[in-house]
């Protein structure tokens, strides 16, 4: 079983603190199986609704989008799959629900098949309805990579970290380091008094028996942009095809 994004560019003694139960979500997805969860965000979105148009705009992609809405019951599906870059097209993710290298266009970038992924649907039942965010963690020669969006224009390299003791011991937090924009087929890296920071953490809570998770994107000066936090129930179930 090929490794998964997370253990292809965190050493195994951080991945070793990991809460046994979040050493499932953040291992590989076997072939012919997905990851699927099913719970409720606390909180999405943001009260600041002069950011609205601008997350509007990014929720065509499928990235964040212009709400402020508590109790969201939401589900995520996880599926093992390649992802490189198309002529022209952005950052493509295709599926390997059997377990096989999916075909990548030509040029696609790095190597023959691409880089091995997660591929990630959040669906949010919004009260405006449904809404599905996309994105791809990717282990790269730079480390893990998350795509945003259907076409991943919008890139964050992150940094894992996982506490040994505190509140958050064995909770993954991941922090980006840089944030890039695909535009006329190169990556342009956002300077850092501009880049928005996104800080992630998935802990479990062994007395309710769920996950929890959190996000945060924040700027410099701005503070706060988005943020979504909730729990939720996860397990790895065969690929019957949905999502």
């Amino acid at each position: 079983m090929t490794p998964s994004p997370y253990q292809l560019t965190t050493p195994s003694h951080v991945l070793d603190r990991l809460h046994p139960r979040l050493r499932a979500y953040f291992g590989p997805v076997p072939p012919g199986s997905v990851g699927r969860g099913e719970g409720v965000f606390d909180v999405v979105g943001t009260p600041r609704r002069w950011l609205w148009p601008v997350l509007a705009w990014l929720a065509r992609d499928g990235i964040v989008f212009p709400v402020w809405e508590r109790a969201v019951p939401f589900t995520v599906e996880n599926r093992p799959a390649r992802v490189g870059r198309g002529g022209g097209t952005g950052r493509e993710a295709h599926p390997t629900p059997t377990g096989r290298p999916a075909s990548t266009p030509t040029g696609s970038h790095p190597g023959a098949a691409g880089s091995v992924a997660v591929r990630a649907h959040r669906t949010f039942r919004f009260r405006s309805g449904d809404r599905t965010m996309v994105d791809a963690i990717t282990a790269e020669p730079e480390g893990l990579v998350d795509h945003l969006g259907h076409r991943g224009r919008l890139s964050a390299t992150l940094r894992a970290e996982v506490d040994v003791d505190g509140p958050d011991a064995g909770a993954l937090r991941l922090v980006s380091t840089r944030v890039t924009v695909r535009a006329l087929g190169r990556d342009r890296s956002l300077p850092s008094v501009l880049a928005p920071r996104v800080t992630l953490v998935e802990r479990f809570d062994d007395d309710a028996d769920v996950q929890r998770v959190s996000l945060v994107l924040s700027a410099p000066v701005l503070g706060t942009l988005y943020r979504y936090e909730g729990a939720f129930r996860y397990e790895i179930a065969p690929d019957t095809g949905r999502g």
